[in-house]
Protein backbone atom coordinates (compact mmCIF):
# COMPACT_ATOMS: atom_id res chain seq x y z
CA UNK A 1 0.00 0.00 0.00
CA UNK A 2 1.37 3.41 -1.00
CA UNK A 3 1.79 5.62 2.05
CA UNK A 4 1.40 9.42 2.32
CA UNK A 5 5.18 9.91 2.50
CA UNK A 6 5.66 8.12 -0.82
CA UNK A 7 2.94 10.24 -2.44
CA UNK A 8 4.50 13.41 -1.03
CA UNK A 9 7.92 12.48 -2.43
CA UNK A 10 6.33 11.71 -5.81
CA UNK A 11 4.60 15.11 -5.88
CA UNK A 12 7.87 16.89 -5.04
CA UNK A 13 9.83 14.96 -7.68
CA UNK A 14 7.21 15.60 -10.37
CA UNK A 15 7.06 19.29 -9.43
CA UNK A 16 10.86 19.63 -9.64
CA UNK A 17 10.94 17.79 -12.97
CA UNK A 18 8.28 20.09 -14.45
CA UNK A 19 10.04 23.21 -13.18
CA UNK A 20 13.34 21.97 -14.64
CA UNK A 21 11.58 21.35 -17.95
CA UNK A 22 10.21 24.91 -17.97
CA UNK A 23 13.66 26.33 -17.20
CA UNK A 24 15.19 24.36 -20.09
CA UNK A 25 12.30 25.07 -22.48
CA UNK A 26 10.87 28.49 -21.47
CA UNK A 27 9.36 28.88 -24.95
CA UNK A 28 6.73 26.30 -23.96
CA UNK A 29 4.99 28.95 -21.84
CA UNK A 30 4.12 30.82 -25.02
CA UNK A 31 1.25 28.44 -25.69
CA UNK A 32 -1.99 28.11 -23.72
CA UNK A 33 -1.08 24.59 -22.67
CA UNK A 34 2.37 25.76 -21.62
CA UNK A 35 0.88 28.47 -19.41
CA UNK A 36 -1.37 25.90 -17.73
CA UNK A 37 1.62 23.62 -17.22
CA UNK A 38 3.63 26.49 -15.72
CA UNK A 39 0.77 27.38 -13.36
CA UNK A 40 0.48 23.78 -12.19
CA UNK A 41 4.25 23.41 -11.81
CA UNK A 42 4.93 26.71 -10.03
CA UNK A 43 1.80 27.04 -7.92
CA UNK A 44 -0.47 24.00 -7.67
CA UNK A 45 2.17 21.32 -7.05
CA UNK A 46 4.20 23.37 -4.51
CA UNK A 47 1.05 24.25 -2.57
CA UNK A 48 -0.05 20.60 -2.69
CA UNK A 49 3.39 19.42 -1.54
CA UNK A 50 3.46 22.00 1.27
CA UNK A 51 -0.01 21.01 2.50
CA UNK A 52 0.81 17.30 2.40
CA UNK A 53 4.12 17.91 4.17
CA UNK A 54 2.43 19.92 6.93
CA UNK A 55 -0.23 17.22 7.39
CA UNK A 56 2.48 14.54 7.55
CA UNK A 57 4.40 16.47 10.23
CA UNK A 58 1.23 17.05 12.26
CA UNK A 59 0.52 13.32 12.24
CA UNK A 60 4.11 12.56 13.23
CA UNK A 61 3.88 15.05 16.10
CA UNK A 62 1.12 12.91 17.61
CA UNK A 63 3.47 9.95 18.09
CA UNK A 64 4.92 8.97 21.44
CA UNK A 65 8.35 8.87 19.83
CA UNK A 66 8.08 12.54 18.83
CA UNK A 67 6.83 13.67 22.25
CA UNK A 68 9.71 11.93 24.02
CA UNK A 69 12.35 13.15 21.58
CA UNK A 70 13.04 16.21 23.75
CA UNK A 71 15.58 15.60 26.53
CA UNK A 72 13.30 17.17 29.13
CA UNK A 73 10.69 14.47 28.46
CA UNK A 74 13.04 11.49 28.96
CA UNK A 75 11.91 10.78 32.52
CA UNK A 76 8.28 11.03 31.50
CA UNK A 77 8.92 8.35 28.91
CA UNK A 78 10.48 6.16 31.59
CA UNK A 79 7.45 6.72 33.84
CA UNK A 80 5.34 4.93 31.21
CA UNK A 81 7.41 1.78 31.78
CA UNK A 82 7.71 1.80 35.56
CA UNK A 83 6.41 -1.31 37.31
CA UNK A 84 3.92 0.50 39.55
CA UNK A 85 0.29 -0.61 39.35
CA UNK A 86 -0.74 2.65 40.99
CA UNK A 87 0.72 4.75 38.18
CA UNK A 88 -2.10 5.70 35.83
CA UNK A 89 0.12 6.49 32.80
CA UNK A 90 2.13 3.27 33.22
CA UNK A 91 -0.96 1.07 33.59
CA UNK A 92 -2.61 2.59 30.53
CA UNK A 93 0.53 2.43 28.40
CA UNK A 94 1.66 -1.07 29.34
CA UNK A 95 -1.80 -2.60 29.00
CA UNK A 96 -2.50 -0.81 25.70
CA UNK A 97 -5.49 0.99 27.19
CA UNK A 98 -4.19 3.83 25.04
CA UNK A 99 -2.42 3.33 21.68
CA UNK A 100 1.26 2.92 22.67
CA UNK A 101 2.43 4.80 19.58
CA UNK A 102 0.18 7.78 20.42
CA UNK A 103 0.06 7.53 24.21
CA UNK A 104 0.99 11.16 24.96
CA UNK A 105 -1.42 12.65 22.43
CA UNK A 106 -4.29 10.39 23.54
CA UNK A 107 -4.14 11.75 27.10
CA UNK A 108 -3.18 15.33 26.23
CA UNK A 109 -5.39 16.16 23.24
CA UNK A 110 -5.77 19.81 24.32
CA UNK A 111 -2.07 20.47 24.67
CA UNK A 112 0.22 22.67 22.55
CA UNK A 113 -0.76 22.68 18.86
CA UNK A 114 -3.85 20.52 19.44
CA UNK A 115 -5.60 22.89 21.81
CA UNK A 116 -7.08 26.36 21.44
CA UNK A 117 -5.22 29.47 20.26
CA UNK A 118 -3.52 29.97 23.63
CA UNK A 119 -2.35 26.37 23.63
CA UNK A 120 -0.89 26.79 20.14
CA UNK A 121 0.99 29.91 21.22
CA UNK A 122 2.37 28.00 24.20
CA UNK A 123 3.44 25.28 21.77
CA UNK A 124 5.47 27.86 19.84
CA UNK A 125 7.03 28.96 23.11
CA UNK A 126 8.06 25.35 23.76
CA UNK A 127 9.93 25.32 20.46
CA UNK A 128 11.72 28.55 21.42
CA UNK A 129 12.64 27.25 24.88
CA UNK A 130 13.87 23.95 23.45
CA UNK A 131 16.31 25.58 21.03
CA UNK A 132 17.04 29.06 22.37
CA UNK A 133 15.77 29.33 25.94
CA UNK A 134 16.23 27.62 29.28
CA UNK A 135 14.26 24.45 29.94
CA UNK A 136 12.73 24.49 33.47
CA UNK A 137 13.80 21.76 35.89
CA UNK A 138 10.18 20.88 36.68
CA UNK A 139 7.62 20.47 33.90
CA UNK A 140 4.10 21.49 34.89
CA UNK A 141 0.78 21.75 33.07
CA UNK A 142 -0.42 25.27 32.40
CA UNK A 143 -3.94 24.41 33.56
CA UNK A 144 -5.38 21.63 35.76
CA UNK A 145 -5.81 18.33 33.95
CA UNK A 146 -9.25 18.17 32.37
CA UNK A 147 -11.36 15.07 33.09
CA UNK A 148 -12.45 15.20 29.47
CA UNK A 149 -9.19 13.47 28.56
CA UNK A 150 -10.21 10.51 30.73
CA UNK A 151 -13.90 10.54 29.85
CA UNK A 152 -13.49 10.31 26.09
CA UNK A 153 -12.51 6.67 26.77
CA UNK A 154 -14.08 5.82 30.14
CA UNK A 155 -17.45 7.55 29.85
CA UNK A 156 -20.12 4.88 29.49
CA UNK A 157 -17.80 2.03 30.48
CA UNK A 158 -19.34 -0.31 33.06
CA UNK A 159 -16.22 -0.26 35.25
CA UNK A 160 -16.45 3.54 35.41
CA UNK A 161 -20.21 4.03 35.64
CA UNK A 162 -20.73 1.27 38.21
CA UNK A 163 -17.43 1.55 40.10
CA UNK A 164 -17.83 1.25 43.87
CA UNK A 165 -15.73 4.33 44.69
CA UNK A 166 -17.49 6.40 42.04
CA UNK A 167 -20.90 5.55 43.52
CA UNK A 168 -20.25 5.73 47.27
CA UNK A 169 -21.48 9.31 47.19
CA UNK A 170 -24.27 10.08 44.68
CA UNK A 171 -22.61 13.44 43.92
CA UNK A 172 -19.22 11.97 42.99
CA UNK A 173 -19.99 10.70 39.50
CA UNK A 174 -21.83 13.86 38.33
CA UNK A 175 -18.96 16.00 39.64
CA UNK A 176 -16.39 13.90 37.77
CA UNK A 177 -18.38 14.13 34.54
CA UNK A 178 -18.75 17.90 34.88
CA UNK A 179 -15.02 18.31 35.68
CA UNK A 180 -15.82 19.68 39.14
CA UNK A 181 -13.96 16.80 40.79
CA UNK A 182 -10.64 15.93 39.22
CA UNK A 183 -9.80 12.33 38.39
CA UNK A 184 -6.30 13.04 39.67
CA UNK A 185 -7.51 14.32 43.04
CA UNK A 186 -5.56 12.90 45.98
CA UNK A 187 -7.11 9.63 47.06
CA UNK A 188 -8.32 8.73 43.58
CA UNK A 189 -5.78 8.51 40.75
CA UNK A 190 -3.09 10.80 42.08
CA UNK A 191 -0.01 8.91 40.86
CA UNK A 192 0.63 10.55 37.49
CA UNK A 193 4.13 10.65 35.93
CA UNK A 194 5.83 10.45 39.32
CA UNK A 195 9.26 11.06 37.81
CA UNK A 196 10.83 11.83 41.18
CA UNK A 197 10.42 8.21 42.26
CA UNK A 198 11.96 6.63 39.15
CA UNK A 199 15.26 5.94 40.91
CA UNK A 200 13.43 4.10 43.68
CA UNK A 201 11.24 2.11 41.28
CA UNK A 202 11.56 -1.63 41.82
CA UNK A 203 11.68 -2.40 38.11
CA UNK A 204 11.19 -0.84 34.73
CA UNK A 205 9.45 -2.57 31.87
CA UNK A 206 10.38 -2.28 28.24
CA UNK A 207 7.12 -2.35 26.33
CA UNK A 208 6.84 -2.81 22.58
CA UNK A 209 5.67 0.34 20.84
Amino acid sequence: MIGPTTILIAVIVISMALIAFLVIRPSVTGTRGGKILAFISLFIFPILAGSMGAAEHVEHSKTTEFCLSCHVMTDYGQSLRVGDKGSIPAVHFQNHLVPPDQACYTCHTDYAMYGDVRAKLRGLRHVYVQYAGKVPETVKLYTPYNNRECLHCHLGAKSFEEGVVHNQDPETLPKIKSNQLSCTTSGCHEVVHNVKSLREATRLKEVAK
